[in-house]
């Protein structure tokens, strides 16, 4: 009868460890889904076990302080609680918490290695924060909260005096679609540009500026191919004719997923770079830019869109299924689209049409309209 003792005592054991679990992970998840519920912007790596001493062990890493506290205080009637949580940035960057960009276009990856999924893209001059490090790769977040892994070829560590030093430079802005950064004095190219770069400017003359790039670089652009930052921030135009004007330059370049760069770009991306060369700051991907702006109620007339809303295509929430987002466009009138789907092309949810696309009209679920609702890249 020993035997079935034991049988039975493991099994009640077992059966009070499994709820145990569950109800830690609960706890676990709903903090989670209350501070973190995107984890392309937000770190939530948490799990929770209980030790022989009967002591609560909370393991992982999260850059969200506050989410851990709140953790923390959901277990507070244990008698014992062990913090072994790492928070972000990781302390053995000894301080080097920031980058910035410091090639024309960089690549930012799920996983840190070349072979992994391009997650998105960064320009030149772009500030990041650095969370954590791992061989020759560096975790990294965006300024729209973006977070991927980027090579250290691709940025200039600093710390905090360094990059608040960088930060109050004098920046330039180029704005030609292509071109080249030369060698002081000389027209050796020593980097290429795209539209978007940003430059520290050392100085200007009619016919160039003198720029410094972040690991220390001198060189000097044309006056043609750029404007000081500030005078372009001043002149931008966050209208529907400046925003259909730049989403027209980008026809027939490639598509690219995680791209956001004038080089090739994704759908988001597509829209992303098209409203920030207009002052407008959009969220990264389509499922997240469905939450930008301002919901627009439309019918089959397609009355209701005005030049430059945002367009999503996706299905629809059913009681069994949650809402999907995997496409969005910009509407350029008269049931016209333009939108990145194998290049940068306008298409039409008219039926009938040469270009009508019928996958796109059967999958339109949502509009938003930017002009005038999202804030203004700073």
């Amino acid at each position: 009868m020993k035997w079935l003792f034991y049988s039975v005592l493991t099994c009640l054991l077992i059966s009070c460890n499994s709820k145990k679990t569950f109800e830690l992970t609960s706890e676990i998840n709903a903090v989670k889904k209350e501070y973190a519920p995107d984890k392309r912007v937000a770190i939530f790596n948490i799990t929770a076990v209980t030790t022989s001493d009967g002591s609560l062990l909370l393991k992982g890493e999260t850059n969200l302080p506050k989410a851990l506290k709140s953790l923390k205080s959901r277990f507070s009637s244990q008698k014992k609680l062990i913090d072994s949580v790492q928070i972000l940035p990781a302390k053995d960057l000894k301080g080097f918490y920031f980058g910035v960009v410091n090639i024309s276009v960089c690549n930012i990856r799920s996983k840190p290695a070349h072979s992994a999924e391009l997650a998105t893209q960064a320009l030149q001059g772009m500030p990041l924060k650095i969370l954590k490090k791992q061989e020759d790769w560096y975790y990294v977040q965006t300024p729209d909260n973006y977070l991927g892994w980027l090579d250290m070829g691709g940025l200039t560590l600093m710390d905090a005096t360094g990059f608040g030093a960088w930060e109050q430079r004098d920046k330039v802005m180029f704005i030609k679609d292509y071109g080249n950064v030369y060698e002081l004095n000389t027209h050796v190219i020593i980097s290429d540009a795209v539209i978007g770069n940003t430059f520290a400017v050392l100085s200007k003359t009619k016919e160039k500026f003198t720029v410094i790039f972040p690991d220390g670089r001198k060189g000097w652009i044309p006056a043609t191919d750029a404007l000081l930052y500030s005078d372009w921030l001043l002149n931008s135009r966050n209208d529907a004719t400046h925003i259909l004007a730049s989403a027209r330059s980008f026809m027939g370049r490639p598509y690219l997923w995680g791209g956001t760069s004038p080089k090739a770009m994704d759908c988001s991306g597509f829209t992303k770079m098209v409203y920030f060369l207009n002052g407008i700051a959009l969220s990264r991907d389509a499922s997240q830019q469905v939450k930008d702006g301002e919901a627009i109620a439309f019918d089959a007339t397609l009355q209701q869109l005005q030049k430059g809303d945002l367009l999503f295509f996706g299905t629809k929430e059913t009681a069994t299924k949650k809402e999907r987002i995997w496409h969005v466009a910009i509407y350029i009138g008269d049931g016209e689209i333009i939108h990145a789907s194998g290049a940068i092309k306008i298409e039409s949810l008219i039926p009938g049409r040469k270009n009508f696309a019928k996958k796109r009209l059967n999958t339109f679920i949502k509009a938003r309209r930017i002009i005038g609702t999202v804030h203004t890249v700073k």
